[in-house]
């Protein structure tokens, strides 16, 4: 038990090392937040702030509010997405059975759980660690520009991370057992790292899309931590208007901004959507721990195929 343990630390610890060593993985990890931020620099920031305006129309707002508010989203879509986005490009799964290494690993005096279960952690804990540097950036910007968040906004928004961070790891991890092709990696890291920004609600609300794009959206996991994310990041702001505000403009703020999500006309709670997550995580987990039972059987059917042709 000792000795698996101690291997599970090296192993881990090396698999985090080695991604934060190679620059170009680190770097490709980091391309949508480095989108992001400069779409919002160039006119996310400006159309942000000119719908806050127009849906409090009436009602002078405080630069320091507004410019708090477009922050508040700017951070929210930054790690609502790279929560998933770096959870497919740290993972050191594929590069080891690209590079050999996996091979390596096969004869040596290590369990396959404790391999895989290594790939996991140090997939999670690099991304974990990527993900808690760009909050702290998005606390000292808001710190220059306006900081409405509450203790209690934090510590949700931390546990937030740590859910859709399990979430995206569990998923790249599922989906990575049947990958072993370089080009495979790399088109699924730039579909996920492009698509996902859209179908989460990154560029735009999702309540300002269509009705077919919002139902799409409501069975997606990720569409959920999204909403979380925008709550409690908003939260303390949308707080402070409403003590000028009548009720009904507030709430009307909150539906088109994505603090609040509806699943077919219901309400869907803050709580339930945590549950949601930590269901999903569960699921994913599970379909992890099976997914090498898939692959052997492929496997065997594709040696089965290969000896008829051969005969």
């Amino acid at each position: 038990m000792k000795n698996d343990f101690k291997q599970l630390s090296s192993l881990t610890s090396r698999n985090i090392r080695l991604y934060f060593k190679d620059k170009m993985t680190f770097f490709i990890s980091l391309i949508t937040p480095i989108i992001l931020l400069v779409l919002f620099i160039t006119f996310l920031k400006n159309t942000m702030e000119t719908e806050l305006i127009r849906g409090t129309q009436g009602y002078t707002l405080d630069d320091k509010l507004v410019h708090a508010f477009s922050g508040g989203w700017l951070f929210s879509s930054v790690l609502s997405v790279s929560c998933v986005t770096i959870s497919f490009c740290s993972s050191m799964y594929v590069q080891d059975k690209l590079s050999g290494a996996s091979l390596d690993f096969a004869v040596a005096p290590v369990k396959k759980s404790t391999l895989r279960l290594s790939y996991v952690l140090s997939n999670l804990f690099s991304t974990i660690i990527v993900c808690l540097i760009l909050f702290v950036l998005g606390l000292i910007y808001l710190a220059i520009v306006g900081f409405y968040l509450s203790l209690t906004d934090i510590l949700f928004i931390l546990l937030n991370i740590l859910l859709t961070s399990t979430f995206g790891t569990l998923l790249a991890n599922f989906i990575w057992n049947f990958v072993s092709s370089q080009g495979a990696m790399g088109g699924i890291c730039t579909l996920v790292s492009s698509l996902y920004g859209f179908i989460c609600g990154a560029y735009m609300p999702i309540n300002s899309m269509g009705n077919a794009m919002k139902v799409f959206a409501s069975f997606l996991p990720g569409t959920y931590s999204s909403v979380l994310f925008r709550y409690y990041y908003l939260n303390g702001v949308v707080n402070e208007i409403a003590k000028t505000a009548p009720p009904q403009m507030v709430d009307e703020v909150a539906k088109a901004f994505d603090m609040k999500f509806y699943f077919f006309g219901t309400e869907v709670s803050n709580l339930a959507m945590f549950i949601l997550g930590l269901a999903t995580c569960l699921i994913f987990f599970l379909l992890l721990i099976l997914s090498p039972k898939f692959s052997k059987k492929e496997k065997h059917k594709v040696q089965k195929i290969d000896t008829k042709t051969t005969n």
